[in-house]
């Protein structure tokens, strides 16, 4: 096995190593600083820009190569925005202008999103005219989202290139980034330009194993030929403009086509023997043209004899003349496959036109015009492999082979076509606790804005939002419509992050447009959407209430979780005041009636950055939880509305639909405690009990040795699917690194970039003996051997679902799901886990499904042994192609938890050759996997019976029997057989019966049982108290109205244990809480139902049965307590009337029809 380091990546300089798009940008001026010092040159490295997916994460890996880059002088200094940073990169040329340089030249990388491309177009244009430093050289890195996936708009930034006079390289993949990025540093020092590098998702965020050596690196540098008066090279712009557009257009850009052309930028990869069809492409789409060809079964010297030349482009723009109409003489047709708009095909069509050399072009669309390729979506190989084939049967060099494969082809597409979707989905959303579950808020009555990063997540959970604007641009929308139109005010979300970017101009225009409007600045201390990075220079909330206020501003207020910090020493502006969140809804009200610009500052930290802190112990942590007694709570959602908090779950129980907090993921935000209901307990000084875990220990030497797959001709394709957050890349990294390890070749997509908060992430991995049998960087349709869905949710969304293959997959899915963000939208929201499951069973060749979840929990404590457990239980099913020798090694390598994701991977490996062992073991200490509800009426009946006993006594329950078995009896005359009505009645009516006063809380409280729940989840030691809003001396909301909860300490348990016991006088003369109106509508609800559940049954027949069934579930929208039990009545009294309505008039159009039924 090879010996391998994380590190080889940037250390490893002659070997192969395992590196990603985003790495190998860290990687190029490494190995050019290598270069220079080899030929003797003193050179600086700089590297400027601003992060933004997909090339999110490169500020992050430079900084884990920190040391390595001031060792070979090279400087990374992030870009306040992006076209600062290009200014920066193009004063790095001006080294020559300065007597006292500390290198000869200096190296520079410029980098951003497409956004930050068009942003940046003043800087990239002047200093690409002012021209580079023969011992410099700049990139310009341009990460396009081509979908607009994680963006706001899809992207193509050659367009903003190509008009700075930027020439243009397009590496297809990682290999090509580190090849082409040395070629565009030579080329840059050669031509004087600047050189644009032009990279998608799909080069920079796949990782494979790249050969790399700097030994045989020597571009040839063509003589230049006549010079201008002052150099090919950087030369002030400003003293003679024209003759700066001169040089750049008679002077420097014919070189770019000589060090192209010298260097083979642009090369033929098949030549057909009998010329007939050539194929000309670039970037990401090379690599689709690569798999559509293995899609056909051609390879390259099939293809050859089929008449089929592939002319793969590294410059896109200018496309060098010479070579293209060498490629293309002889050739019948030029298919041009190029991403989004045709940049290359109409440059080709003005080379050709004119010069004798003829072949039919064709590309987006056909010699007739008919559409071929889209220019707004992503290429697919299997599409293109069915042009290729329609386009060799018309120049008839199509053959039986190609025919089969494309039938075999399209009958695979529509296959996928009938695969029908499931309605639940793994949307991005907020964190557990995150600000913006608050921030985001705004008045009913009023609008807001969205805003970039995570605020733009607000716009998906509702309640809707205006769009928001570019980078620095929020409001700008406001300052002209609000002219234009009668309403008065907006609120303006923006981040800390976006507002030390630019947002701060947003203020200052605002003030000068004279609009009212209040800007919310989210201060969360962290570049949250991205990563967590700190934002890019000194900010606080004090300096922003004094720019804000400095710039005409007419007041300003900070909003916090943590008023108590902001004292007169704060650094707060004068006059600003920091009130408690609480408090955001009334000080929106106060500000929006403020003439002019106003601002809040909602300062509360990025919940995952507190998480991240916590870890390393440099953030406060609480001693706090908080803990739902489900007895009490009602299901009624106010605590997800009032939070919006993914921790917040459901739980099913017997009585339906309750609330449970998820402690693993919780980052104690509190926010759930303002919803009103008395469930919520405060845990304090106890953090969670660990799981209790199996005794268990199991040797490597007990688990026989499963055979190894072995690598045929085509790569082995692997699609993996999870939540983000969870690991799910983590396991793509271990699987190729596994690979790496045993010299196998290996290319691993992650699609990541928005979805990493709480939505689906999938990683397509391609394993092969050699690279160049990798294909694709994306699976496409059917052609996944291997699916490791560890969410079963993610695992059916469009991506992956589609690289199933029903004669080829074999999928591995953990059972247990958890629950979707949507659920805090829609509360009723149900996932039909069987079905779930049982779609991806019916689309695969086989399925297995572990609860690796649960497993995980039982045998080590931890739900997140879940994902190496499910890997030893395919590699001991012998689903995958190298050891696991291999596999625990790339653990190793990877260096965390590493005895632990030894410990998953070894059960997951004994599961598959001994299950009963292992669930034997995990039995005492597995939750379960779902909860079954009682269906047997006699079953229901019964157990509501007892709690209704329980609830007051002999009598009350036996007033809910006599009513349902009278129900029952009327039920059981109309002769269908059916018990949906009398079942439903069960249930509602004993809800309607055990409504939770002061004597049931009390009741509920002091319950033994939940005594012991609470003992069992946290650790010994446990201070309690409870959240309550006693109706009879709580104080009320000045705002709403509403009673106010509190906390009430362990000396309210005695005054539980009194109600308790006191439940006798419930509804008589004595029940001092009787006579609220809340309880008066309780017992009023019970009446109600009773009369009119006995009318109906009277009356029941089988065509107003349904009506029947529809009144007796109405009790299920009466859930919460105080306020939102009266909203909920509210809706329940206009539905019941609709209800009764039906009912009635069902009843009268066929009197007749009980008796006929009987």
């Amino acid at each position: 096995m090879r010996k391998v380091d994380l590190m080889d990546k940037y250390t490893v300089n002659h070997d192969r190593v395992f590196i990603s798009g985003v790495q190998a940008l860290v990687k190029i001026p490494l190995l050019q600083k290598e270069i220079d010092v080899r030929n003797g040159l003193n050179t600086g490295g700089f590297i400027s820009g601003y992060r933004g997916s997909p090339i999110s994460t490169y500020d992050m890996e430079l900084w884990k190569a920190e040391d390595l880059l001031v060792k070979n002088d090279i400087l990374f200094q992030p870009g306040v925005n992006e076209d600062l940073a290009a200014t920066a990169v193009w004063g790095t040329q001006m080294i020559g202008e300065f007597d006292n340089p500390k290198h000869e030249g200096i190296f520079a990388i410029w980098y951003g999103k497409g956004p930050g491309v068009d942003r940046s177009g003043d800087p990239f244009s002047h200093g690409n005219v002012a021209g580079t430093h023969e011992k410099g050289g700049v990139l310009i890195v341009a990460g396009d989202d081509h979908v607009g996936k994680s963006s706001t708009v899809a992207h193509q930034s050659e367009f903003a290139l190509i008009h700075s006079h930027i020439p243009i390289f397009a590496p297809s993949n990682v290999d090509d980034v580190i090849q082409l990025g040395l070629m565009g540093f030579a080329m840059s020092r050669y031509t004087g330009l600047y050189t644009g590098f032009k990279l998608c998702n799909e080069t920079l965020e796949q990782t494979m194993t790249v050969d790399i050596s700097t030994d045989e690196f020597s571009p040839v540098l063509p003589d230049r030929g006549p010079k201008p008066v002052n150099g090919f090279h950087n030369h002030p712009t400003h003293i003679d403009r024209k003759t700066s557009d001169i040089v750049v257009k008679r002077y420097r850009w014919p070189l770019i086509y000589k060090f192209l052309k010298a260097n083979n930028i642009n090369k033929t990869v098949i030549s057909a023997k009998k010329k007939k069809f050539g194929i000309v492409t670039s970037g990401k789409a090379y690599m689709d043209v690569r798999q559509a060809l293995k899609l056909l079964g051609l390879s390259e010297q099939d293809a050859s004899k089929a008449g089929i030349s592939v002319y793969k482009l590294g410059c896109t723009f200018p496309v060098e003349p010479s070579g293209l109409k060498d490629f293309a003489k002889g050739h019948e047709e030029l298919f041009f496959v190029e991403e989004k708009n045709p940049i290359t095909e109409d440059q080709a069509k003005s080379i050709l036109y004119g010069s004798g050399i003829t072949p039919r072009v064709i590309g987006k669309v056909d010699e007739n015009g008919n559409f071929l390729l889209p220019s707004d979506d992503q290429l697919v190989p299997a599409e293109i492999a069915i042009i290729i084939e329609n386009r060799l049967e018309m120049l008839g060099a199509s053959n039986a082979k190609i025919k089969k494969a494309v039938n075999s082809l399209q009958a695979t597409l529509k296959t996928t076509d009938k695969r029908n979707a499931i309605d639940a989905v793994r949307s991005p959303y907020f964190c557990s606790g995150c600000p913006h579950n608050t921030s985001t808020r705004f008045p009913d009555g009023s609008k807001a804005a969205g805003g970039i990063g995570c605020h733009a997540m607000a716009m998906y959970s509702g309640p809707e939002m205006l769009p928001n604007a570019q980078m620095g641009g929020e409001g700008g929308h406001w300052f002209s419509l609000a002219h234009f139109t009668d309403d008065k005010h907006i609120f303006q979300n923006m981040g800390d992050g976006t507002y030390y970017h630019s947002g701060l101009l947003s203020v200052r225009g605002a003030v000068a447009a004279k609009v009212n409007m209040t800007f919310k600045i989210l201060y969360n201390d962290a570049v949250a959407m991205t990563g967590g990075q700190p934002i890019d220079g000194p900010v606080s909330v004090g300096d922003i209430s004094k720019q804000v206020l400095a710039e005409g501003v007419k007041k300003c207020v900070v909003v916090t979780d943590r008023p108590d910090l902001y004292s007169k020493s704060s650094g707060l502006a004068e006059n600003v005041e920091a009130v408690h969140r609480d408090r955001l809804d009334s000080v929106q009200k106060e500000l929006r009636d403020i003439e002019g610009v106003t601002v809040i500052i909602y300062e509360q930290t990025c919940a995952a950055e507190k998480r991240r802190r916590r870890k390393r112990g440099k953030f406060p942590d609480p001693a706090k939880r908080v803990y739902i007694n489900s007895s009490v709570c009602e299901g009624c959602g106010d605590c997800n509305e009032k939070s919006n908090c993914v921790s917040v779950w459901p739980k099913e129980t017997e009585l339906g639909r309750k609330r449970q907090i998820d402690q693993s993921n919780c980052n104690k935000d509190y926010s759930c405690l303002k919803g009103f209901c008395p469930s919520f307990v405060t845990v304090l000084d106890a953090e969670p009990r660990k799981p209790e875990k199996a005794e268990l220990t199991i040797t490597d030497e007990e688990i026989p040795l499963p055979d190894v797959m072995k690598l045929g001709e085509d790569s082995y394709n692997i699609m993996i699917s999870g939540i983000g957050g969870t690991g799910v890349v983590t396991i793509g990294a271990l699987l190729g690194m596994a690979a790496h390890i045993e010299d196998k070749a290996c290319s691993i997509f992650d699609m990541t970039g928005l979805s990493q908060k709480n939505g689906s992430v999938y990683s397509h991995l391609r394993i092969a003996n050699k690279n160049k049998d990798l294909g694709a960087q994306k699976l496409g349709a059917c052609e996944a051997n291997l699916i490791l869905a560890f969410d079963a949710i993610a695992a059916s969304d469009e991506e992956p679902f589609l690289t199933i293959n029903p004669d080829n997959s074999n999928t591995l899915v953990n059972a247990r799901i958890t629950p979707t963000p949507a659920f805090q939208r829609n509360n009723a929201l149900t996932v039909d886990e069987t079905l779930v499951l049982k779609r991806l069973e019916k689309a695969s060749a086989q399925l297995k499904s572990v609860d690796a979840t649960g497993l995980g929990l039982a045998l080590l404590g931890n739900s997140i042994a879940a994902n190496l457990f499910m890997l030893g239980y395919a590699y001991q099913l012998g689903l995958l192609p190298f050891s696991g020798e291999a596999i625990i090694r790339a653990v190793e390598i990877n260096g965390v938890a590493i005895d632990f994701n030894k410990k998953a991977f070894r059960f997951g490996r004994m599961y598959a050759v001994d299950p009963e062992r292992i669930e034997k073991a995990a039995e005492k200490t597995k939750p379960k996997l779902e909860f079954k509800p009682l269906t047997d009426l006699d079953d229901i009946i019964k157990h509501r019976t007892e709690l209704l006993k329980n609830y007051q006594n002999e009598k009350w329950s036996k007033k809910y029997l006599d009513v349902v078995q009278k129900v029952r009896a009327q039920e059981d005359k109309i002769g269908t057989g059916r018990k949906t009505f009398s079942t439903s009645v069960a249930k509602n009516l004993s809800k309607l019966m055990s409504y939770k006063d002061e004597y049931e809380v009390g009741r509920l409280h002091s319950d033994p049982k939940f005594k012991q729940e609470l003992q069992n989840a946290f650790e010994d030691g446990a201070k309690l108290k409870y959240n309550l809003a006693p109706p009879l001396f709580s104080k009320k909301d000045p705002e709403t109205g509403h009673l106010l909860k509190r906390e009430f300490g362990t000396w309210v348990e005695p005054v539980f244990a009194l109600l308790s016991k006191a439940k006798f006088l419930r509804g008589t003369a004595f029940d001092i809480f009787g006579y609220t109106q809340e309880r008066k509508m309780e017992r009023g609800l019970i009446k109600n139902y009773i009369e009119h559940i006995t009318k109906i049954s009277e009356n029941l027949t089988s065509r107003n049965y349904p009506a029947a069934v529809e009144y007796a579930n109405l009790p299920e929208m009466i859930k919460g307590y105080g306020h939102v039990k009266e909203a909920n009545v509210e809706k329940a009294k206009k539905e019941e009337k609709m209800i009764l309505s039906t009912f009635d008039t069902l009843s009268k159009t066929n009197p007749n029809s009980a008796k006929s039924v009987a």
